[in-house]
């Protein structure tokens, strides 16, 4: 009868001793996934505080966001929680990237346009007042294709990041699993 007492005195103490260490195990692993998830707020800060200013930051940062969310998505549906939308980069702040790109490009376009407008309007007085020359027709038609090709520069540029800021704003966040996904 000792025997069996002894026994089931080291039997609970093992016991006890196994559920101590299965509990400091899985504090470790919780305390790892918030040590993680930390680090990924932490990657993504400047990326956040650069997007505001400037809609391409997206275009860099949100491939490695769409990787991080697929190397540790436990950590990011976390981080998700507690943002209480999708993190970094949820649905509306790709909408008001893309919104703040289109607003910055009407805005260029139109000191674009003024700023040509003037250029040309002195020109046309100072060759009013020298005489219509061939070298007055040829400053005014240098004028007009530097223009066209500025414009069509930043023409280009606007499209290209429009483009890739809207196929991000349809591929990113918005199109993983729900546990991953923007949440409400």
């Amino acid at each position: 009868m000792l025997l069996f007492l002894a026994a089931a005195v080291v039997a609970g103490a093992l016991l006890w001793g196994a559920a101590q260490v299965v509990r400091e195990l899985r504090a470790a692993r919780e305390e790892a996934a918030r040590g993680r998830a930390l680090a990924i707020v932490q990657l993504f800060a400047p990326a956040l505080q650069s997007a505001g200013g400037d809609p391409r930051v997206l275009l860099v940062w949100q491939p490695l966001a769409r990787a991080v969310r697929q190397l540790y998505p436990a950590e990011s549906a976390a981080v998700d929680r507690a943002h209480g939308t999708a993190f970094p980069f949820g649905r509306d702040m790709m909408a008001a990237a893309h919104a703040r790109w289109t607003s910055d490009w009407l805005a260029w376009e139109q000191t674009h346009d003024a700023d040509y407008k003037l250029k040309a309007a002195v020109l046309h007085a100072e060759l009013a007042a020298a005489g219509d020359t061939a070298v007055g027709r040829a400053r005014f038609e240098a004028l007009e294709r530097e223009k066209l090709a500025l414009y069509q520069r930043r023409y280009e540029e606007y499209t290209r990041v429009a483009k890739a800021l809207q196929a991000l704003a349809t591929t990113s966040t918005a199109s993983l699993p729900a546990s991953n996904a923007e949440v409400h």
